[in-house]
């Protein structure tokens, strides 16, 4: 047991961690004679070896998550959850989330070829909802830094609140605050072409080639304002407000998020930065769930396909989920000890 332990460990430092990047970009930095213990030299070290790692994790994960998408076209998805009722269709909705787009915009197209097909409307918006906010990439991602724990908890209470805000939503009946375009949209019923394992690995690549260029300037955002946060920040002020002194920080920390427009690989060096710098794990998480979840350009997008009065409910059910999401993990953070790279 113990074996398996340390092998577990060496996985999650080294291998997805890659905190043998971080020592050799240390090195390499310091042999040309730049001081990694100031601020100049820590924020090049932080920026360079998370911008690495992340795109080196981001293309891995593309990759093989669109591989498996590749097996799940709206066509088969659509047939899969006409098959489930009740709360059992937002659980196969909000799973089948975890292997869609990465951010919240691009998931209001399926959402909106789901309605149309005739989907229950909380089972569409458990879709919606779990989306952007949970997803392969981000269980891998936050393992790579936070640790299993905390990785498989964030998950499983981001599909807690895909599932039960699709249920609320479903037992409100808000079919009538959908917009009748959605409604009467085309929808084509047909199998999807059948294809080869050589065509599955071609449109892997092309995702990843897509989604790199798209994702890619929202890394090179996040990690420079993790750098700064990391190496330029004082730490009392970040304790200050994002700290267990202020026991509004979720709360704050939500609102903060909600305005921004990036996806989990951009969020996660910010998050990684603050929680260093004295930050509660579950503000930090709340933000990136509230950053990936109701971004300003997705609220817009779903303005146009749904009422206020819907979309006013999905904001609320996700920001107050997110919000208890928060506190459930400061109430319980001493169950997950975290390890940050300021700290080992």
């Amino acid at each position: 047991m113990e074996a398996l332990n340390l092998f577990w460990i060496f996985f999650q430092d080294q291998i997805l961690g890659m905190k043998w990047l971080n020592d050799f970009i240390g090195y390499i930095l310091s042999s040309t004679g730049l001081e990694m213990n100031s601020r100049i030299g820590g924020s090049i070290q932080f920026f360079v070896y998370d911008v690495i790692k992340i795109t080196i994790l981001l293309c891995i994960l593309i990759f093989i998550i669109s591989y498996i998408q590749s097996y799940f076209p709206p066509e088969r998805s659509k047939k899969i959850l006409g098959r489930f009722h009740g709360i059992g269709a937002n659980i196969i909705s909000a799973l089948l989330g975890t292997v869609t787009p990465f951010c919240s915009c691009s998931s209001i197209p399926l959402f909106i070829g789901f309605t149309s097909a005739g989907l229950p409307l909380g089972v569409t918006f458990s879709f919606l909802i779990s989306s952007p906010m949970v997803d392969l990439g981000s269980l891998v991602l936050l393992m790579s830094i936070f640790g299993t724990k905390v990785a498989v908890a964030y998950v499983l209470l981001g599909l807690v609140i895909a599932v039960a805000g699709g249920t609320l939503i479903e037992k409100m009946h808000m079919e009538k605050y959908v917009e009748e375009f959605v409604k009467s949209a085309s929808n084509v019923d047909i199998d999807s072409p059948s294809l080869t394992k050589k065509q599955r690995i071609q449109y892997a690549k092309e995702q990843v080639l897509e989604t790199f260029k798209k994702v890619f300037p929202y890394i090179l955002l996040g990690v420079g304002i993790g750098a700064i946060i990391h190496n330029w920040i004082p730490e009392t002020w970040i304790n200050s407000i994002l700290g267990s002194k202020n026991s509004f920080g979720v709360i704050l920390a939500t609102l903060v998020g909600i305005p921004m427009y990036a996806d989990i690989f951009g969020t996660i060096p910010i998050a990684e930065a603050l929680l260093a710098k004295g930050a509660e794990l579950g503000t930090v998480l709340s933000f990136m769930m509230a950053v990936t979840t109701l971004s300003f350009p997705s609220i817009i997008m779903l303005k146009k396909i749904v009422k206020p009065k819907l979309l006013t409910l999905f904001i609320g059910i996700c920001a107050l989920g997110i919000i208890i999401v928060g506190y459930v993990f400061n109430i319980f953070s001493i169950l997950f000890r975290v390890r940050t790279k300021s700290s080992t």
